[in-house]
């Protein structure tokens, strides 16, 4: 994971818990767990101002479950990730013919080149290209 968000409330330094977004069509507030992603639209709060948060007259708030810290991996989880590499691990090719049945690292075949001198632009102007292969 990257840095810790902040409270995007002014002048606060508190870690964010929790992201507030808008619904202006239905004229509400949902305030749920830290998104994973900082959104521009979205609004981090810490514990503090998302206890404290108070909607226009006239909107509701939807208050989704969160817990202030994230929870830590589970062993389901690591089984579910040590069974997804084995099966990527162990899964053969598609029998699509010897498109399919290719080596995983392929070789480089030597670029079809003129001679030394005899290096033109496309329209023959003997202007060399930017580009040039330089021997070992």
């Amino acid at each position: 994971m990257g840095t810790l968000r902040q409270c995007t409330r002014s002048a606060c330094r508190e870690s964010a818990v929790a992201t507030l977004t808008y619904v202006y069509a239905d004229s509400t507030a949902v305030l749920g767990p830290l998104a994973t992603f900082a959104e521009p639209h979205c609004y981090d709060l810490c514990s503090k101002h998302s206890a404290r948060l108070t909607v226009p007259l006239g909107w509701d708030v939807i208050r989704l479950a969160r817990s202030d810290t994230p929870p830590p991996p589970g062993p389901d989880d690591l089984l579910a990730l040590v069974d997804a590499v084995r099966e990527a691990a162990n899964a053969e090719p598609h029998d699509a013919g010897p498109q399919a049945q290719r080596d995983s690292r392929p070789t480089l075949e030597r670029p079809n080149m003129p001679p030394a001198g005899a290096q033109q632009d496309s329209q023959g102007s003997g202007r060399r290209g930017h580009l040039r292969v330089l021997r070992d």
